[in-house]
C-alpha cells in the first residue's frame, strides 16, 4: 500500500472514532443491565442520544472536511509543482522506457530542449546506459555536456492517479512507475579537484648507471667536464617542467615538480634518456640514467616510497629506463639498449657472504627454479645444492617435470654416484617438509606464478631469489636476499661467480661443473649472445673445476623426432612486416617449449629477420618463445603480453587463448608499437 492511501486512512479512523466509541460502550451497557436494570435502562438512553448526535455531527460536517482536504491537495500539489519547476538542479520524469515526460526549466535552461520534447533521454545523453536505466532502482551517471561535467542520478518512484487538474503527470494506472531523473553541476568542483591534484608535488630520484664505468673511459682531465655536461642536461630538461633539481651524490639527483607536469614527460618518453647518452667528450661508453616516479600514494611519504621502489625496479631492469608506480601500476619508458655489464665483481662477493650467512642459520634448503625447468634453471639449482652440501646442510631440488632436453642432466645425480635419493622432490613433496627454519632458494625466475611451486612462497618465511631476468611488476615479495642482475648471460654465470667466494677451496664434481656450465652454454646460444668478460670468466672457472665442452655436448645433444619437429618449424615460419619470422610448434614432441626456443634460435639465421616468435601449444597455454640479435627488443615485445625477459630473449605466456588469437595478438602488439615509434624496422 502507498504511503498517500496510508495517510488517507489514518485520517478516516480518526474520524470514525467516535463512532467506534458508540460500541464500546454499548458493550458497557449490557453489563450494567446484568447488576442494576435501572442503572442499564438510564445508560440506554444516554447511549442512544450520544449515537444519534454522533451520526449526525459526521454527516453533516463530512461534505465539507472532504472539499477542505481536497483543496489543500489542490494547494499542496500546485506549491509542489512549483518547487519542482523552479528548483535550481535540472530535472526530469521519464517513463520506463527512458522516453521524456516532463522537465523543469533548469532542464530546459541547460539542455535548450522544451516541455514539449519527449523523446528518450539518450538522444541527450548517450552516456546513459537503457540497461541501467531500466534494471536498477538507484543509479548514478557521470555525464559531460559541453565542456561540462554533471552527475546524473535516477531513481525510480510511484504516482497514484491524481485528484485534481494541477498534477505534473497524467497518470493512467494506480501505482504506476515512472524514473526521476537529476542532473547536478560538479564542473566547479572536478576543476578544484583536478587543480588541487596537479598542484600536487611529485618526487622522483635519477641515478647514473654506470658512472664510474663512463668516468674510467676517458682522459681524467675531461672527467670533469662530462660531470658537468651530465648536470647540465639533466637541470635543462626538468628546468622546462619548472622542477627542483637538487645533486644528493656524485651519481644521484633528486627531483620535485608539480602533478600537472608528469603527463608531459611521459609523452615525451622521458627523453632525457637519450639525451644524455649524447654526451661524448671522449668517453666510449654512452652515459645512461635510470629514473623512478612515484604517484598516487595515501601521502608525501608513500609516494617517496613508490619511487625507492620505482627506481629499485628500474635498475633491477638493467637501467636506462624510467618507471612511473602509480599505486599499484607500473609503466615503463626507454630501456631499448642492451644492458651494459659492469667487469667489477665486488657484488658477487657481498652476495656470496650474505648467502652463506643466511644458509648457516637455517637447517635445511628447498631449492627450486621456474616451472617446465630448463637448463639454466636445473644448472644453478645444482650449484646452489653444492654450497648447502658445503657447509653440511640438506638441500632437495623441487622438479615435478623432467623434459627430454633435461634428462640426462638429471640421471647424472643418481644414488648411484652417491647423491641423496631424495635430492629431486615435488611440489607436494616439499610443502610436508618445509618448516619454520626452511630456507625456500628461488633461481632463473622472479616471478611467484612462474616457480615450480608457488605455495611454496607463502608457507616459508625465509626466501632468497637469484635471477638474471629483468623484474616486472609481479616480483617475488620481501626476500630476505636478491641477487638479480639482468646483465648476465645466465644464472648459472652469477652461481659460478658466487661459488668463488662463498668458501674457499670449494670442490665441485665433474657432473656439477657440467650442469653449471651447460647452463650457461643453452642461455648463451654456444657463447654468441649476452657474453661478456665475466660468462668467459665464469666458464672458465667451471672448466677448472672439471667441466668438460665435450661432454656437455653430449648431454645437450636432442633426439632424431625433437630434431625433426624443430625443422619443421623453421620451415613453416612465416615473415611478417619483411622482418618478423613468426611459426607454431606442434605439441607432439615431449618437450615442445624446448624446442620451439631452439627453433627460434634458428631462425636469426635466416638474412633479413631482425627478431623471431615461436609459438607453442602447451598444458593449457599458449607459450611464446621469441628471440632477436640486437635490432629489436624483444622483451618490451613479450612485456606488452604479460611476459618478460632479456632485450634478446624473451618469452611470455597466454593463458585461455588459441593459437590463431596469440598469433593475432602478437601482431597487433608489433603493429602498434611499429606506430608509437617503440620498433623501427
Amino acid at each position: 500500500m502507498n504511503k498517500d492511501y496510508k495517510i488517507i486512512k489514518r485520517l478516516k479512523n480518526y474520524l470514525y472514532m467516535p463512532l467506534y466509541f458508540v460500541f464500546v460502550l454499548l458493550f458497557f451497557n449490557i453489563g450494567i443491565y446484568f447488576t442494576d436494570r435501572r442503572a442499564g435502562i438510564i445508560f440506554s438512553v444516554f447511549l442512544l442520544v450520544y449515537a444519534v448526535y454522533v451520526f449526525t455531527v459526521y454527516m453533516l460536517n463530512r461534505p465539507a472536511l472532504t472539499k477542505e482536504i481536497l483543496n489543500f491537495a489542490t494547494q499542496y500539489s500546485s506549491v509542489q509543482r512549483k518547487i519542482l519547476d523552479n528548483f535550481k538542479a535540472p530535472q526530469a520524469i521519464l517513463d520506463m522506457n527512458g522516453k521524456i515526460i516532463w522537465v523543469n526549466k533548469q532542464f530546459e535552461a541547460v539542455t535548450g530542449k522544451s516541455k514539449n520534447y519527449h523523446k528518450t533521454i539518450f538522444s541527450i545523453f548517450p552516456m546513459i546506459s537503457k540497461e541501467r536505466l531500466q534494471s536498477e532502482k538507484e543509479a548514478e551517471f557521470l555525464i559531460e555536456w559541453e565542456d561540462k561535467f554533471f552527475r546524473g542520478e535516477i531513481s525510480r518512484i510511484s504516482f497514484q492517479k491524481g485528484l485534481n487538474e494541477e498534477s505534473i503527470l497524467d497518470v493512467e494506472e494506480e501505482g504506476q512507475n515512472f524514473i526521476f531523473f537529476c542532473l547536478f553541476d560538479e564542473t566547479k568542483l572536478n576543476h578544484y579537484i583536478k587543480a588541487f591534484q596537479e598542484q600536487k608535488l611529485v618526487a622522483a630520484l635519477i641515478y647514473i648507471d654506470n658512472y664510474e664505468e663512463a668516468l674510467d673511459s676517458i682522459e681524467e682531465v675531461k672527467r670533469s667536464l662530462l660531470t658537468a655536461l651530465i648536470d647540465r642536461k639533466v637541470n635543462e630538461y626538468f628546468l622546462k617542467v619548472d622542477a627542483l633539481v637538487r645533486k644528493t651524490e656524485k651519481d644521484k639527483y633528486f627531483v620535485v615538480f608539480k602533478y600537472k607536469y608528469l603527463n608531459i614527460l611521459e609523452e615525451d618518453k622521458f627523453s632525457l634518456l637519450e639525451e644524455v647518452k649524447n654526451v661524448k667528450v671522449g668517453n666510449e661508453m654512452a652515459v645512461t640514467l635510470s629514473i623512478g616516479v612515484g604517484i598516487h600514494g595515501d601521502g608525501y611519504v608513500a609516494n617517496a616510497e613508490y619511487s625507492r621502489m620505482a627506481i629499485d625496479l628500474a635498475l633491477g631492469r638493467g637501467g636506462d629506463q624510467a618507471v612511473v608506480r602509480k599505486d599499484e601500476d607500473v609503466f615503463y619508458y626507454g630501456g631499448k639498449l642492451k644492458t651494459v655489464g659492469k667487469n667489477t665483481r665486488v657484488k658477487a662477493r657481498v652476495k656470496a657472504h650474505a648467502l652463506r650467512e643466511t644458509l648457516e642459520s637455517r637447517e635445511n634448503v628447498i631449492i627450486m627454479g621456474h616451472n617446465i625447468s630448463d637448463v639454466d634453471s636445473f644448472g644453478a639449482a645444482i650449484g646452489i645444492y653444492c654450497m648447502v652440501k658445503a657447509l653440511n646442510k640438506k638441500a632437495q631440488i623441487v622438479l615435478n617435470e623432467v623434459t627430454s632436453s633435461l634428462r640426462p642432466l638429471k640421471e647424472c645425480f643418481s644414488p648411484e654416484k652417491g647423491y641423496p635419493e631424495d635430492l629431486f622432490i615435488n611440489s607436494e613433496r616439499a610443502m610436508e617438509i618445509i618448516s619454520r627454519n626452511t630456507l625456500v632458494m628461488v633461481v632463473d625466475t622472479n616471478r611467484p606464478n612462474y616457480t615450480e611451486c608457488p605455495k611454496l612462497l607463502e608457507r616459508g618465511n625465509a626466501i632468497v631469489v637469484f635471477d638474471h631476468h629483468r623484474q616486472g611488476t609481479e616480483v617475488i615479495k620481501n626476500p630476505i636476499l636478491s641477487y638479480i642482475e639482468p646483465y648476465a648471460s645466465s644464472t648459472c654465470e652469477m652461481i659460478a661467480e658466487v661459488l668463488q667466494y662463498f668458501k674457499e677451496n670449494i670442490k665441485l664434481e665433474s657432473e656439477e661443473a657440467d650442469s653449471i656450465y651447460a647452463g650457461i652454454l643453452i642461455d648463451t646460444n654456444n657463447f654468441m649472445t649476452k657474453t661478456g668478460v665475466r660468462t668467459f670468466e665464469a666458464a672458465a672457472y667451471l672448466r677448472r673445476c672439471g667441466a668438460e665442452v665435450t661432454r656437455v655436448r653430449k648431454l645437450l645433444r636432442n633426439d632424431m623426432n625433437s630434431y625433426k619437429e624443430r625443422a619443421e618449424v623453421v620451415r613453416q615460419a612465416e615473415v611478417y612486416k619483411g622482418a618478423f619470422a613468426i611459426s607454431v610448434c606442434p605439441s607432439k614432441t615431449e618437450s615442445p617449449t624446448i624446442v620451439g626456443a631452439q627453433a627460434a634460435d634458428e631462425l636469426l639465421n635466416i638474412i633479413g629477420i631482425k627478431a623471431s616468435f615461436v609459438m607453442t601449444e602447451y598444458q593449457g597455454k599458449i607459450y611464446i618463445s621469441s628471440r632477436s640479435i640486437d635490432e629489436i627488443n624483444v622483451q618490451l615485445i613479450m612485456e606488452r603480453l604479460g611476459g618478460g625477459g632479456h632485450l634478446n630473449v624473451a618469452g611470455a605466456q597466454l593463458p585461455g587463448c588459441t593459437l590463431a588469437e596469440a598469433k593475432r595478438k602478437l601482431q597487433i602488439t608489433i603493429n602498434d608499437m611499429i606506430e608509437e615509434g617503440e620498433i623501427e624496422i
